[in-house]
């Protein structure tokens, strides 16, 4: 079985992971850093070349790649579930865990990221993570066996509540 990671960026799923995964003595995968390994380049120039399609459809093969793993802590890119079948493979064999936090918190933890093109346009940073949010939220929410709000908590807090929660 495997624990799923999902939550737009920010929200402390690269974090807990890794300390779930020592925890639990399960192997991390970190799927945007697995992307970028594989392209040899990152994640803006992937989009710049192939678009936003080419860099789903790369982010779609890997989920079902890490399907096939077991005892493994999965840290999704934010984008996971913009496709349906990235999640139906991924939970298989793994419970989906989501984090959440609030736009200021996202926008507080992610300013200075430069990992990401933008998904919108023209729009402010902040309005840009608030529309995205607001349109990806329904399919986190329909996708996760449970949800931790991160916004109060540390990363070692927040691995504690979902060891907790999947413990019950």
């Amino acid at each position: 079985m495997n624990i799923v990671l999902i939550g737009y960026r920010g929200t402390g799923k690269s974090a807990v992971g890794a300390l779930l995964a020592e925890r639990l003595g399960m192997r991390l995968v970190g799927m945007d850093a697995l992307l970028v390994e594989r392209a040899g380049m990152p994640i803006p120039r992937i989009v710049e070349r192939e678009g936003w399609p080419g860099f789903r459809d790369r982010e779609s093969a890997l989920a079902r790649e890490l399907a096939a793993l077991d005892n493994a802590v999965i840290d999704c890119g934010g984008g996971i579930i913009e496709r349906p079948e990235n999640l139906a493979a991924l939970r298989a064999n793994g419970r989906v865990v989501w984090l959440r936090a609030a736009v200021p918190t996202i926008v507080t933890r992610i300013q200075g990221d430069t990992q990401r093109p933008s998904l919108t346009g023209a729009k402010s940073f902040t309005d840009e993570v608030a529309e995205v949010l607001e349109r990806r939220a329904p399919l986190y929410e329909a996708a996760a066996d449970l949800a931790i709000d991160t916004d109060p908590l540390t990363p070692d807090q927040v691995a504690e509540r979902i060891l907790a929660r999947l413990r019950e």
